[in-house]
């Protein structure tokens, strides 16, 4: 029966260190959504934001994604957030939808401009990027990556058919690519 009793005092330690650890980790990782000011912006992709992310200036939490929506007369996708009410953002800042890593979360990076006047409670940031989606930039790397090697001196060699720029040029006249 004492053994019985080891394992369940020995239980409810696990149990409280655990707790005590998972307090630790919310409290240092700050996941509490921002209160502030609400905000709106319209992206044409999203691509991965979701509600709760973070909204960070020059890298630093000011605020929180709290709702997205589909605009139905422009189809444009509408992103909610709060702002710390002790930011002012002016009105030509520029939100950005930023990946964390190449296979991170996302979050909303915003990038404040030099216009004198401020956004309002309620308003909405005109200006607005939408990440690249990974699909995206993978093609990207494989379109330059066929490119290099000589992909510029062939297609200068194919417009210039009388060989001028390329060694000799022509069907029978030594090597095209040649310079």
């Amino acid at each position: 029966m004492g053994k019985n009793q080891i394992e369940a005092v020995l239980g409810a330690v696990v149990l409280l260190v655990a707790a005590l650890f998972l307090g630790f980790a919310y409290t240092s990782v700050n996941l509490r959504a921002v209160e502030g000011y609400r905000l709106s912006a319209s992206f044409t992709n999203m691509g991965g934001l979701a509600v709760g992310s973070d909204v960070r200036l020059s890298g630093v939490k000011v605020g929180t994604v709290t709702g997205q929506r589909l605009d139905p007369a422009t189809y444009l996708a509408v992103v909610d957030l709060s702002v710390d009410p002790a930011i002012e953002l002016p009105r030509d800042t520029v939100a950005i939808i930023a990946s964390e890593s190449l296979l991170g979360g996302k979050y909303l990076s915003l990038e404040p401009g030099g216009d004198p006047e401020m956004i309002e409670q309620g308003g909405e940031i005109e200006y607005t990027q939408s990440s690249p989606g990974f699909e995206q930039l993978l093609g990207q790397v494989i379109y330059s990556l066929q490119n290099v090697g000589g992909g510029q001196d062939r297609d200068a060699a194919a417009t210039d058919p009388a060989g001028a720029g390329g060694g000799g040029g022509g069907l029978l006249g030594g090597d095209p690519y040649a310079q």
